[in-house]
C-alpha cells in the first residue's frame, strides 16, 4: 500500500493529502453533527479517496444531485430548517464532502479551498478551547500547504516544500493578526452553547431531584478559576451560592417562584460585618444566568455589557445566559445577616411540605418535638441536634447511595443512610420543616484547590454541593451544612470522594504514580494553568480591556472612536512601512545589472541598438566600430565594468566605476 501511494500520480497525492485535511478539519466536529452527517462526510472522503489510488472517473452530476438532494432532506428532517447554526454546520460539511466528488480542475480545489477554511471556523461556534485552537491551527496549516501546493503547477514539488511556504506565509501573516485582535471591535457573541446535559454528572441544576440516580460520577471538568486580592479564606468559608430551592414536592426541589430580583440590586435586609473578600472569577460558560458568589456579596459584581441583579434569597443573575466565558470582580462578606425581620406569612412557603410522603420523617419530628429537650428549641439548637444525629448515627457520605422510593427522606433516615450531598441536605429539610422551622436546600460550588503554577483557585464540577438554610427569629437564615457532620472533610480540607475507575484507567494512574507520584498532579496544574492563561488573555479579551489598552497609549477616555483612530494610524504605517520596504528592495536588485542598463539606454538615445543581452565586451566592441576613437574612453570604462563583474578587479570599484559613469563624454 505505501509503495502505491509513494508511486501515485501527482493528482492522487495531491488529492489524497487535501482529503487529509479535510478530515483533520470535521474531526473535532464529529461530536456535535448529526450521525448521518458524520457517516455521509466520512464514507464520502475515503470514497473519493479510493477513486484517486485507483485513478476511476469521478461520478456523474446525477450522482451529486441525488446525493445533495438527500443531505438536504436529512437536514431538514434533523433540525427542522435549513437556517441557523447547526443545520448551517451541517450543510456546510455536506457541502465540503460532495464537493471532493468534482475535484477535476484548479478551480474546484479552490472551492473546496473557501468550504475548508469557512468549515474551519465552524469549529469556533461549539469550542473555543485552546485544544481547538490547536487543532484548527494545524487545520490552518494543512489548508495553505494545499492551497500553496496547488500553485505549483510544473513538475511534482514536494508537500515538505509547500509547508515551509506556508508556515512563512503564516509568520508574515501573524503580526497583522495580533493587531486585529487587540484592536478590532469586541461585539457580545451571535451565538451559544446548547443546553446542557447534566444529569448523572456532579455539577448544578436548576432543580434537584432526589433518589432518580443510583450512581453519580465526579465531572472533574472546571466550572470557575477564582483569583484572591491577598490570601484566601478557609475552606470551611468557601460556599459560592448559585440556585436557592425552595419548593418541594416530594421528589424534587424548585425555586421559588415568588423569588424575585431585587430593583436596587441589594436584597432587603441583608447586613455585612468585618472585612471583605475581594476576588475575581472567571467562570466557564454554562448556558445558564447564574453568577456564582461567595456569600454574600451586597453589591453588584463588576461586568462587561451585563446587568446583575439578585433575588431576595442572595441569588445573583445576569440578563442573559453565560455562553461564554465571562468575568467578573467582586467583594463578599463571610460575616453576614440576612431576612432578620421576616414576618410568619413571609415564611409560610419554607416549611410547607407535599402530603403523603415520608411518613416516618414526619413521624420523627413529632416524637423530637415532644421531647421536652426540644419543645421550644429554636432553629439553631434543633439543627445541633440533627447534625448530632447524623455525626453518631452511622450514616455514610457515598456516591452511590442507589435508587430511593417516593420517600427518599424516609429511606435515608431510617434504611440505608447513605447519600450524597443533595440527598443529606434534602432530607434534612425535609425534616425541620416538618418541625415546623423554615428551611431551604442551597445549592452551588463549596471549595477548590489552588493551582501551583499560576496561583489561581481551581473550582471543578466535581465542587458542585448542596447545604441548608434555616430561620431563627432574630438572627435570620442561618447555614447549616449537613454533609459536614456526615464526611467533615467534605467541607473543611476539600476532600473528594474518587469515581471508580475502569480497569485500563486504574491500570494507566497506578503505573504513572509508581513512577512519579506527583508527576500527575503537576502535569495538570501546568495544563490547567495554560488554559487559563489563554482564558484570560484571548478568550476573556474584552471591550473593557481594549479601553484599558488605549489608556496604556495615552488616552485618558478611550471610545470607539479612538479604537479607530488607532487602527487607522497603524494601517497607514504599515503601508507606508511596506512602500518604504518594496522601494528599499528595488534599490537592492542587483547594482552591476541596473548600472549597465543606463548604458544600454544611453547608447539607445545616440542611436545605436543592442541586445538586451549584450555582455559589457560586445558593447565596448560595438561603440568603437560606430564612435571610433572618440569613444575610446567610453570603451576602457565598459571593459573595466566587466573587469569588475568577472574578474573581481579590486581597483575597479562599482562605486568608482558610477562616478566615472558620470564623467564620460557620451557619443551624440
Amino acid at each position: 500500500m505505501l509503495n502505491t501511494l509513494r508511486h501515485l500520480p501527482r493528482d492522487g497525492r495531491d488529492t489524497l493529502f487535501l482529503l487529509a485535511v479535510i478530515a483533520w478539519v470535521l474531526a473535532p466536529q464529529v461530536g456535535r453533527l448529526p450521525g448521518w452527517c458524520s457517516a455521509l462526510a466520512a464514507g464520502v472522503l475515503l470514497w473519493r479517496g479510493w477513486l484517486a489510488v485507483q485513478a476511476r472517473p469521478l461520478p456523474g452530476k446525477w450522482w451529486l444531485i441525488t446525493l445533495l438532494a438527500l443531505t438536504i432532506g436529512a437536514t431538514w428532517w434533523t433540525h427542522r430548517t435549513l437556517l441557523g447554526r447547526e443545520a448551517g454546520v451541517t450543510l456546510i460539511v455536506v457541502l465540503l464532502a460532495l464537493k471532493t466528488l468534482e475535484l477535476r480542475a484548479r478551480r474546484d480545489a479552490f472551492v473546496v479551498f473557501f468550504l475548508g477554511f469557512f468549515t474551519m471556523l465552524t469549529g469556533f461556534f461549539q469550542s473555543q478551547s485552546l485544544v481547538t485552537a490547536g487543532l484548527m491551527l494545524v487545520g490552518l496549516l494543512g489548508l495553505l500547504t494545499a492551497l500553496v501546493n496547488a500553485h505549483m503547477p510544473v513538475g511534482r514539488p514536494s508537500l515538505l516544500l509547500a509547508a515551509r511556504t506556508a508556515g512563512g506565509m503564516a509568520l508574515l501573516g501573524a503580526p497583522i493578526m495580533v493587531v486585529l485582535f487587540m484592536l478590532f471591535p469586541r461585539m457580545a457573541p451571535l451565538w451559544g452553547i446548547p443546553a446542557d446535559a447534566m444529569s448523572g454528572r456532579s455539577g448544578l441544576s436548576s432543580t434537584m431531584q432526589v433518589g432518580n440516580l443510583a450512581k453519580l460520577a465526579l465531572d472533574e471538568t472546571i466550572a470557575m478559576r477564582i483569583r484572591f486580592e491577598g490570601p484566601p479564606p478557609p475552606q470551611s468559608d468557601l460556599y459560592f451560592r448559585g440556585p436557592v430551592l425552595s419548593t418541594f414536592d416530594g421528589r424534587e426541589w424548585r425555586a421559588l417562584e415568588s423569588a424575585t430580583l431585587s430593583r436596587f440590586n441589594s436584597a432587603s435586609g441583608l447586613e455585612v460585618a468585618g472585612t471583605p473578600v475581594r476576588y475575581e472569577v472567571t467562570m466557564e460558560p454554562n448556558n445558564r444566568p447564574w453568577l456564582l458568589l461567595m456569600d454574600a456579596a451586597p453589591r453588584a459584581p463588576e461586568l462587561p455589557e451585563m446587568k446583575a441583579g439578585m433575588t431576595n434569597e442572595l441569588q445573583w443573575f445576569v440578563n442573559r445566559p453565560l455562553t461564554d466565558i465571562t468575568r467578573y470582580s467582586v467583594e463578599s462578606y463571610t460575616s453576614f445577616r440576612h431576612g432578620a425581620q421576616l414576618q410568619a406569612r413571609q415564611l409560610l412557603d419554607y416549611v410547607a411540605l407535599p402530603r403523603g410522603f415520608n411518613p416516618r420523617t414526619l413521624q420523627l419530628a413529632a416524637d423530637l418535638r415532644r421531647d421536652p429537650r426540644y419543645a421550644q428549641a429554636d432553629a439553631a439548637t434543633l439543627a445541633d441536634a440533627l447534625m448530632e444525629r447524623l455525626r453518631t448515627g452511622g450514616y455514610t457520605y457515598t456516591l452511590e447511595p442507589g435508587v430511593s422510593g417516593p420517600h427518599a427522606a424516609d429511606e435515608f433516615w431510617f434504611d440505608t443512610k447513605l447519600g450524597f450531598c443533595e440527598h443529606i441536605a434534602s432530607a434534612f429539610v425535609v425534616l425541620m420543616r416538618a418541625m415546623d422551622v423554615p428551611a431551604r436546600v442551597v445549592t452551588g460550588y463549596q471549595g477548590g484547590e489552588r493551582n501551583s503554577v499560576d496561583g489561581y483557585w481551581t473550582v471543578r464540577q466535581s465542587d458542585a454541593h448542596a447545604w441548608a438554610e434555616v430561620w431563627q427569629s432574630g438572627r435570620g437564615w442561618l447555614r447549616v451544612d449537613p454533609t459536614s457532620a456526615v464526611a467533615p472533610g467534605r467541607t473543611g480540607a476539600a476532600q473528594r470522594l474518587q469515581a471508580p475507575q475502569g480497569a485500563m484507567a486504574s491500570a494507566f494512574t497506578g503505573a504513572l504514580g509508581t513512577f512519579s507520584p506527583t508527576l500527575l498532579a503537576n502535569a495538570r496544574a501546568a495544563w490547567e494553568a495554560l488554559n487559563n492563561a489563554w482564558n484570560q488573555r484571548v478568550l476573556n479579551y474584552t471591550q473593557s480591556r481594549q479601553f484599558d489598552l488605549l489608556k496604556a497609549l495615552g488616552f485618558s477616555s478611550p471610545s470607539w472612536e479612538d479604537l479607530s483612530y488607532v487602527l487607522i494610524a497603524i494601517v497607514v504605517a504599515v503601508s507606508l512601512a511596506g512602500a518604504g520596504w518594496a522601494m528599499w528592495e528595488r534599490t537592492q536588485h542587483d547594482p552591476w545589472l541596473r548600472l549597465l542598463q543606463r548604458v544600454r539606454r544611453r547608447l539607445h538615445a545616440a542611436g545605436l541598438e543592442l541586445p538586451a543581452t549584450s555582455p559589457p565586451r560586445q558593447m565596448a566592441a560595438q561603440v568603437q566600430q560606430r564612435f571610433g576613437p572618440a569613444a575610446t574612453a567610453l570603451h576602457d570604462w565598459l571593459l573595466r565594468l566587466e573587469a569588475q563583474r568577472y574578474a573581481r578587479d579590486p581597483a575597479a570599484s562599482l562605486a568608482t566605476l558610477r562616478r566615472e559613469y558620470h564623467q564620460l563624454a557620451w557619443p551624440k
